[in-house]
This record gives C-alpha cells, structure tokens and sequence, in this order.
C-alpha cells in the first residue's frame, strides 16, 4: 500500500470520509520528506489543524508508514524510512517501461495538428502548434494511449487561386527546380506578388472615383481569381491540373520542414476532399430535430440554452460552411479509425469555433463527442528586430530553424564542447541542441499562455533550457563510459544520503508525471520536471563522489542512480520531441 493509501484510510478510519490525498515535498527549512496539507479535512474532523495533523500523524507511526513525524499549524511532516526508498528504486530499475502503462493498453486517441494553408511557408505559429501536436501525441503513446497523427490540408479556396493566377501572369514558368526555391517558398512568393499587385489596383481604382470598399471588390486580379476558383470547382482541365502542380511544390516544402522539425503524421486529409462531408449529416440532424431550417433554405442550430447564439450549418444555396466540413471530418475520421476521441491543436481564436462544434456532435448522439478536446494555445513573439522573414512581417519556420542551428554551431564552438567530434559528428550536434532550445522553449510554457521566444535566451548551456538538460544527459553517459557498466549488486544494507533519496523520489514520480501531461494535454508538465530533476541530479553529483565512493556497493548504487536519471530524461525528452546527445 503506497503512502497516500496509507493516508487515505487514515482518513477515513478517523473522520469517515473519503479523500483525495496529494503529498508535496517538505520545505527544506523543515525536518521531513514529504508533506500533507490537512486543511481539507478540518471541517469533516470538526477540530484545529494541528490536532488533525497530529492525530494523522500518529496513526501513521502506529501502521509504519512514517519513521517520524513533526507538525507545523496545519502542515504534518512525514519522514520516511531511507532504506525504503531503496527497494523502491530497485523495483523502478526492474519495471518494464519506466513504470509507465504498457504500449495500447488505454484505448485509441486522434491528434489532429499543423493543418496549413497550402499559399504560404510554415510560420512561427506553426512550429508552436506542431510541436504542441507531436508532444503531445508522444506523452500520449508514453501513457499507454494508441495514438493516431492527422493534419488538414487546407489546399482549397480564394487563397491558392490568388498564388495561382499570380505565378500564370508573372512566373515565367518558375519551378522549385529553375529556382532553387523550397516550393512552398515559392508558392509563397507569388502569394505575396498578388497581394502587391492587388493593392495597387485597389489605389488606381480609388483615385479614378471608386470609393474603396467598391475597390477591393472590383480589382481585377481579385476577379480573376475569384473566375478561377470556379473554374476549379467547375473541374477545369487546366486549372485543375495547375492545382495539382503548384500544392504539389508546397506538400515537398512542407514535408521538408516537418523532417527537420521532428515530426511527422500518420494520415493527411486535404480539404479538396473534405469540403463535401458533413451535408447528409446536417440533414438527418434537420430530420431529427437537432437543426432547424429558416424560410431561404438556410439551416441552423439554435445554442442559447448554452450561453451561446444561433449557428450556421448550411447556407441556403445549399453549400458548405467550414462548420458543416468540421462537423463530417470528424465523423469521418472516427469512421476511419474507430477512435475513443479527439484531440484538436488549433489557436485560441477558434475557442468559440470548437465550443460549437463539439455541441453539434454531441446533440447529433455521436458517444465519443464527449471525449473531443480543444488545445487551445496562445500566440508566439518574438523580441523586436531579433530576426526578420522573407516577407518581413511573419517568422519563416525554416529561417527560425537555420538560424537555431546555427546559432548552436556558434556558442558550442566557443564554449569547446565539441570533444574531438568529427566534422559530421559537429553537424548532428548542433542541429539535436539548436532544435533542442528551440522545442523546450516553446513547450516548457503552459499552451494556455502567450509566450515570447528568445533565440538567445533558449539556448544558454546553464538556464532553464533544453542544451542544459541535454548537456546533462551527456554527462551521465560519459559517467558510464568510465565505469564498467556494473549494476547488478543488492543494495538492501544501504541508507541512502539525503540527495541520493531526493534523487530517487524525483525518479518514482515520472510515471504519475507523465499521467498528469497526458491528463492536461500540457508538455510544460514534464519539461519543467525533467528540468527540476536535471537540477537535482547535478546538484547530487556535485556533493557525492561517484566513482570514486567510498565502497564498490555506493559505486555501484551511485551509477544505477546516474543510469536511471539518465533513461527517464532520455524518454522525457523523446515525449518532447527532442534528441539528447551522447557526447558533448
């Protein structure tokens, strides 16, 4: 029995009630290991805190959970037995997988991220977004979930058109080939282009007479790509085919920047395709009450009893609003992968947008729409001046990428943290500490929060950075390259120092910490642990002499100790998304 068992029957064996019980370290002015707050059980107990706390207390010694106990106001300390902690560790180092939940065996949960627009370059608000996705999908694998990776492609509309028409007028047959241009850099270009030359249409209109709302209307570039759309739509043999070409270069150039970014997907779906689901299911909703039809065609969900207005589901004309293909994409994907449910990376700007949507599928009878979440996250900053893009008012992904590299290459080389590496060696190292700083930046703050990102501030070897975890990591490995990779002695007569069991109590926490990553769909959880636990572990090889202990038992615990720090970083770090060096 684990000691918040111990505590829970306590409990209720003293005041009849059932409680939720949390343990915190104590506070290291103060003689204990762990710490319960017993407020909350002051009102069922009817007495002061410190008679709670103290009645607890000495329950507790009487079972032997506790080796000793003090109270302060309404905070009962706990010391525990040390030599406890070390038939603890020995059972972590036995356990299969870390003590984490064996692969699939907590059901089947999709993750839809990324999801670009097919006119322009990945952005800094989507390296956010993808490395949220791909995190979370792996701390979801961690925790025993199957996990399935799906994107939307939004390769349909107004906006490809306009990077369409504008690369016939003005490309002169460019290719990513002739240009040397990543082709969603290129498509980019010409999106840009249009966007020039549609403003300036809209300044020759306005000066002959025109008022401006009129103008941005009647700009001929705008018609033309407006005649263009329906003609795709229409299945236009050319322009179709044009289509194909020009979101072909921008699927390579995305596929480029997810391999160096790390992350990947399992199923793509594209919006040319989507964009027709969801009507029949809008329909037998209208059938079955869930919608109501206006006196044009239109149909709608009523959502006051919500809190919330009236929603558009079908315009009258009979097509397709983004609600109508969300609400058939969703259907479809459980369809596709008999999921328990669904978990949706997107900004904070569609918070109403998924609210909806998720009401809608649970009015439809849908069970899993219970099981929707929406990962809601806050924009990325970036310090004034600090880097500029290609069109001078978005971040470019690879830009950013490059310059984290490079960056890395720069502060390794004359900081000499290279240890006779080759000249590839050097290359892979800088690129795992350059996408290192850049990933456990952006994940170690709550999705929730707007964050600022500095280049320079994320990759410092001794803050609170991913070079600093993974220059710890390589120390515990150069640790075991001098040692003889001895491990298998009993530790059973040893009592543990009190960084050795500070150390052990970090490690034991990993599973439940993953648990709790997986449960608030939040990376930062585990990135501030293993930050936490890299803090701990040197400041344990700082005071404690490893291979060089007193005896060859402390040796050996000492590097099991090492070893297993090591492997939970390892994996923590793999739930990130980010490599840790051997050597450094």
């Amino acid at each position: 029995m684990s000691l918040e068992q111990n505590i829970g029957s306590v409990i209720q064996e003293l005041y009849g009630v059932e409680a939720s019980v949390e343990l915190q370290e104590t506070r290291k002015e103060f003689e204990g290991d762990l710490t319960l707050v017993v407020f909350p059980f002051v009102r069922a107990a009817k007495k002061a805190p410190e008679m709670v706390a103290n009645e607890i207390g000495e329950k507790l010694l009487e079972a032997g959970a506790v080796t000793a106990f003090n109270v302060v106001k309404g905070f009962l300390n706990l010391s525990l037995d040390r030599v406890g902690y070390v038939s603890d560790f020995e059972s972590f180092v036995d356990s299969d997988n870390l003590g984490l939940p064996a692969p699939a065996s907590k059901g089947k949960y999709i993750v839809e991220y990324s999801s670009p627009n097919t006119n322009k370059p990945l952005h800094l608000g989507h390296i956010r977004n993808n490395l949220l996705g791909y995190s979370v999908s792996q701390i979801l694998k961690a925790n025993g979930v199957d996990v399935v990776k799906v994107q939307i492609i939004n390769d349909r509309g107004i906006h490809i058109c306009k990077s369409m028409l504008a690369w016939q007028e003005y490309g002169k047959g460019e290719t990513p080939e002739s240009s040397g241009l990543k082709g969603d850099h290129l498509v980019g270009k010409y999106y840009v282009k249009f966007d020039k030359v549609y403003k300036a249409e809209i300044k020759e209109l306005v000066a002959g007479g025109m008022s401006e709302e009129l103008a941005k209307k009647q700009a001929p570039s705008l018609l033309k790509a407006q005649e263009m759309l329906l003609k795709w739509e229409q299945g236009d043999d050319a322009v179709v085919s044009l289509w194909k070409t020009m979101n072909g270069w921008v699927y390579d150039g995305f596929n480029t920047t997810y391999t160096k970014l790390g992350v990947d997907f399992d199923k793509n779906y594209y919006e040319s395709n989507t964009y027709v689901l969801g009507k029949d299911d809008v329909m037998k909703g209208l059938e079955n009450g869930v919608f109501y039809q206006k006196e044009d065609g239109s149909v709608w969900i009523d959502l006051e009893d919500e809190g919330l207005d009236h929603k558009l589901v079908l315009r009258s004309d009979g097509t397709s609003v983004y609600m109508t293909q969300d609400i058939g994409t969703a259907i479809q994907r459980f369809t596709d992968f008999d999921a328990e449910g669904m978990t949706y990376v997107v900004g904070n700007e569609q918070d109403y947008h998924f609210k909806v949507l998720f009401i809608i599928l649970k009015r439809l009878g849908y069970s899993w729409a219970d099981k929707l979440h929406h990962l809601s996250y806050g924009m990325v900053d970036l310090p004034t001046g600090k880097m500029k893009s290609r069109e001078g008012t978005v971040v470019d992904a690879d830009d950013l990428i490059d310059s984290m590299v490079a960056d890395a290459a720069s502060i390794s080389m004359d900081l000499g943290k290279l240890d006779g590496l080759t000249e590839d060696e050097q290359m892979q190292l800088f690129t795992t500490l350059g996408l290192g700083a850049l990933k456990y930046f952006i994940l170690k703050v709550d999705p929730k929060k707007r964050m600022l990102f500095n280049p320079a501030d994320s990759i410092d070897f001794n803050g609170h950075t991913g070079p600093f975890i993974q220059y710890t990591y390589a120390r515990i490995q150069s640790l075991q390259r001098k040692s003889d990779g001895a491990y298998n002695e009993s530790w059973s007569d040893i009592t543990p120092n009190e960084d050795e069991v500070t150390l052990i109590k970090a490690i034991l926490d990993f599973p439940d910490i993953v648990n709790k990553a997986a449960a608030n769909l939040s990376p930062a959880v585990l990135a501030n642990y293993t930050y936490e636990l890299v803090k701990k572990y040197n400041g344990f090889y700082q005071n404690n002499s490893i291979l060089r202990a007193e005896n060859d038992k402390t040796i050996t615990f000492r590097l099991a100790l090492s070893k297993a720090v090591g492997e939970v970083v390892k994996e923590s770090m793999n739930c990130l998304g980010i490599q840790v060096p051997n050597r450094m």
